[in-house]
């Protein structure tokens, strides 16, 4: 089977790029000829990948980047036609017969004022979005979440047919965290989030902040943002927290006793299934689309306007344990299976 995959970004530069980075490798793997047309492809590619290349666009704004992405891309395959190819775009192009879709719609627009839609920006983003999602060539649309599935269907309610299962995200195995006692006065907590903003990490700091009351020796620990954006967050704690900046998570997981995410706003949110199959508990906000990968035993999932109290309680609970986590497995090779299987069922002329 030939797959050619559509993404501006091909490589381990973002959530979405790295997504389509590990199904087409995990593709190739099980034998399929797998091929992607970018922009630009970040590091080697992985073996039995073929990259086409556009070249580099501009950058900003980014709906016109999108945009003139788009016609490199339709002009491209015109002059390259692709017979007996499945096409699976992860961006907003035009001639895809599959489409993952990432992030909220852009569609969520339309419920703020009429004020906030006088703009050429907006009226693009939306053409492009219609057309990805309502394209007569497109047969399916894969979210990558439970949440994005229900914002799509209540956006587009006539995409409904076209709307597979959601096919989130893989995890790769790395080292599990081992059993270890936790002091009753202490405990790692771990943020994890360079858009600390969104990921709710000033709500973290208050949450460890009360919980500090009743575990004095509790410590937070804070990777992705820059410490000096997010020092004064800390500004009057005597202690008791690490910034440690853009640091690899997989060194850096195992040691931590719990993961807090209480999120604002979280297409998915890899780090939180991360932290699963790592062995990591999780508190996270159920604006997260990974929440529904969190089973009984391995967290919690909040509203996100829960009581810091509510916080505090399910954080306390989960680091007072006495059991290990039942393993948390969905490799990307299942991933690329899923895509597989779903391959199966579209029809190419």
């Amino acid at each position: 089977m030939k797959i050619l995959h559509i993404v501006r970004q091909y490589g381990p530069v973002g959530g979405m790029e790295r997504y389509a980075l590990e199904v087409t490798k995990a593709q190739a793997e099980l034998g399929a000829n797998v091929h992607v047309l970018c922009e630009q492809c970040h590091g080697e590619p992985p073996e039995n990948v073929l990259i086409h290349r556009l070249g580099q666009g501009i950058r900003k704004p980014r709906w016109l980047s999108a945009l003139l992405f788009s016609l490199k891309v339709t002009a491209w395959i015109k002059d390259h036609p692709q017979p007996n190819t499945i096409i699976h775009s992860h961006e907003t192009t035009g001639v895809h017969h599959i489409t993952t879709f990432h992030g909220p719609p852009f569609a969520r627009i339309l419920q703020c004022g009429w004020w906030k839609r006088l703009s050429l920006r907006v009226h693009a983003n939306l053409w492009l979005e219609k057309r990805e999602l309502c394209g007569q060539q497109v047969q399916k649309i894969s979210p990558n979440s439970e949440l994005i599935a229900q914002e799509l269907l209540d956006a587009y309610p006539e995409i409904e047919q076209r709307l597979t299962r959601p096919v989130v995200p893989g995890v790769e195995p790395g080292v599990v965290r081992a059993d270890r006692e936790i002091p009753t006065t202490g405990g790692i907590i771990g943020f994890i989030g360079k858009e600390w903003k969104r990921k709710g990490l000033d709500r973290a700091v208050k949450i460890v902040e009360q919980l500090r009351e009743k575990r004095p020796d509790c410590e937070l620990w804070v990777l992705g943002p820059d410490p000096e954006k997010v020092f004064h967050l800390f500004s009057h704690w005597q202690g008791g927290y690490r910034l440690l900046g853009l640091t690899e998570t997989r060194d850096i997981l195992p040691q931590m006793d719990l993961l807090l995410h209480p999120a604002r706003r979280e297409p998915f949110g890899m780090v939180i299934t991360e932290a699963l199959a790592t062995q990591v508990p999780v508190v996270v906000s159920n604006q997260c689309g990974a929440a529904k990968e969190v089973g009984e035993l391995q967290g919690s999932v909040l509203d996100e306007h829960a009581a810091t109290t509510d916080w505090v309680t399910a954080c306390n609970e989960l680091l007072n344990r006495n059991t290990s986590l039942p393993p948390y497995q969905h490799s990307w090779q299942d991933v690329a299976r899923e895509y597989l299987d779903i391959y199966a069922s579209i029809r190419l002329k």
